[in-house]
């Protein structure tokens, strides 16, 4: 089924940075190319076999809160999909990069302990920088998870110190310079994305949540960044469940066709649906 047409402003956790005019897409492509293959010796690779480690579990492991939207999308009275600037104006967009790496950072690097008593702003606010000192490809060893006391899981964490967390996870200048937006302008083939989807899905049953940055450049209808955490194989899809940091309500969908090998991302609250390219980001250096 064809795209709707769409006069309707994209929803840019990030955007690509504008290129000088003498500086073609395909020059720039070049120079990342020479880049990855003189580094691509330093990128480091995870692990994907059966563990011991615990899975993803959305009701404990995601923020309260919402990356919020910038527009609010509908399609008008021809169908066409179009947006208007929300009011009032939210004050807490463009962070969903930011918010699925923490949520990724708080599950590898940080064990609750609600039987502990609650502690002060100071105190969290150490512990939050810990947290995210630590890369989000590594996992701590359970003994040395740093400790968050007086909740039991993120879920609680972030409904009571939602102000906090929204300050001292990151700004919104992490989700547009995110290190692995090189990816975006490279070409996406469909042997590629059928790696990536297997990937993934073994990235999960190792109970290793990736994120994964969803695009569908050049156009910028989608710019966005998702956590994986559920696997369903059939013999026609893979079906993801996702943590959209859009969406702290419920989990929702990726689902990858094997006979198309391309990634589908349904019609949500800010985006049509229908087809888009995958990339895991916080991997490696490069990413």
């Amino acid at each position: 089924m064809a795209n709707p047409k769409s006069n309707a402003e994209p929803e840019l956790c990030a955007s690509s940075i504008p290129l000088p005019d003498f500086l073609s897409p395909w020059f720039f492509s070049a120079s990342f190319g020479f880049l990855i293959f003189l580094l691509c010796g330093c990128a480091s690779s995870h692990e994907t076999a059966a563990s011991n480690r615990r899975p993803f579990d959305f009701q404990h492991d995601t923020f309260a809160f919402a990356n919020d939207l910038v527009w609010e999308y509908h399609y008008d009275a021809h169908g066409k999909w179009v947006s208007n600037p929300r009011e009032p104006k939210p004050d807490y967009t463009h962070h969903c990069f930011v918010v699925a790496r923490s949520a990724k950072q708080f599950f590898e690097h940080a064990r609750f302990d609600p039987a502990q008593p609650v502690a002060d702003s100071t105190t969290y606010r150490r512990l939050i920088h810990r947290v995210l000192a630590s890369r989000a490809s590594t996992e701590l060893p359970e003994d040395k998870k740093i400790i968050i006391p007086g909740y039991a899981d993120l879920r609680a964490f972030s409904q009571a110190q939602e102000k906090l967390l929204k300050a001292e996870c990151g700004s919104a200048w992490q989700s547009y310079f995110q290190r692995g937006h090189w990816r975006i302008i490279m070409p996406f083939s469909r042997h590629h994305q059928e790696k990536m989807a297997n990937r993934l899905a073994g990235e999960i049953r190792a109970n290793r949540p990736p994120v994964v940055h969803v695009i569908c450049f050049p156009g910028l209808a989608i710019n966005h960044a998702i956590l994986l955490f559920g696997v369903d194989e059939t013999a026609a899809e893979i079906k993801f469940t996702v943590y959209d940091p859009n969406n702290p309500a419920k989990p929702v969908s990726l689902i990858y066709h094997r006979d198309t090998r391309a990634f589908e991302f349904p019609a949500n609250d800010y985006f049509y649906g229908g087809r888009v390219n995958i990339y895991e980001v916080y991997r490696g250096l490069l990413y």
